[in-house]
């Protein structure tokens, strides 16, 4: 049986705990020799004769999957699934799994981080000191503010509990809101533009679709308090880059942290002239338990699938 395995943690020179399982289920596995998401044109030579694909983050098409008749399941290492067609694959009769929340600590505490790192300017005021320069710039403190979750699950859930050890006044959107855990963490349930309109700090947690593709956009900037901060550690595509990088020019928006971008690897981003864009280079979930945890759930996710067992992560039924 034949697996191809692409997350870029997930190396031959890495023999893992779930590297190891998954050898140990197939003498035949494949890995990216990109170093980096694979486009469907990368994918489909490495994929076609395939029989078990451990999906990194890479761009899984309806060309991918009609190119690949033999391809029984796809395990995604991580719990986004936008970059694959789960309707094409679904049609083709492959299952898709994912990982949901094995990665949401680690996640969570980089967007509080990068919060932290925009409210006191803390990689320029790094910068400035490590050239000999001796700036004063004043920041703002989180105390009292209030922090706009878009999104409100595993992650958001995470990010909120870091918003309360400081003192911030927590408010969420999400059209599937647990109201009962609101209720029980004073959470204040609102909806998406009364956030956008409250909110001195804003942190998507999103996946992206038709609805929120270009979800923060120029008109819903406008919406926001002056001096604000927006975070994203979702997806790439869910804020609009240029109407970001206007609003940061004129002084509308504070800062911006991003850990996910339209393109990846961003070149050429006019946000990088700009010293309050903090930006990460899709890393979340990069930490050495959730690799671990990711790592372990995809694989058991795959060979479950693999070998007719049941698999309660399946997103495409």
């Amino acid at each position: 049986m034949k697996i191809l395995v692409t997350p870029t943690s997930m190396r031959p020179d890495n023999p893992t705990e779930a590297l190891r399982t998954l050898q140990a289920f197939s003498n035949d596995l494949v890995f990216n020799p990109t170093g980096k998401p694979l486009t469907e044109d990368e994918l489909i030579p490495l994929l076609q004769d395939c029989d078990g694909y451990l999906a990194g983050l890479d761009f899984v098409t309806d060309k991918v999957i009609a190119a690949c008749p033999n391809l029984k399941a796809i395990s995604r290492y991580g719990a986004g699934f936008d970059r694959v067609d789960t309707v094409a694959a679904k049609n083709a009769g492959v299952p898709v799994t994912n990982t949901p929340g094995v990665n949401a600590q680690a996640v969570g505490e980089l967007a509080f981080g990068l919060i932290i790192a925009l409210a006191r300017r803390i990689p320029y005021l790094n910068n400035k000191t490590r050239t000999g320069e001796w700036v004063r710039s004043t920041g703002m403190e989180l105390k009292n503010k209030t922090l706009g979750i878009f999104g409100l699950g595993a992650i958001g859930k995470v990010v909120a509990c870091c918003a309360k050890g400081f003192g911030m006044k927590v408010i969420a959107y999400d059209p599937f809101i647990d109201k009962a855990y609101c209720q029980a963490n004073d959470i204040e349930s609102c909806t998406r533009e009364e956030a956008l309109k409250q909110a001195n700090v804003i942190s998507l947690h999103l996946p992206l679709n038709d609805e929120t593709r270009n979800y923060i956009n120029r008109n819903t900037i406008d919406m926001m308090l002056d001096g604000s901060i927006i975070v994203n550690t979702s997806r790439g595509g869910i804020i609009n880059e240029d109407d970001a990088y206007e609003a940061l020019k004129s002084g509308k928006l504070l800062g911006l942290g991003l850990d996910a971008f339209a393109i990846e690897p961003p070149t050429n981003s006019p946000l990088f002239e700009l010293d309050n864009v903090v930006v990460t280079p899709h890393t979340g979930a990069h930490t050495e338990e959730a690799t671990l945890n990711m790592a372990n759930a995809s694989v058991k996710n795959l060979i479950d699938v693999l070998s007719g067992n049941d698999c309660p992560f399946i997103v495409n039924k």
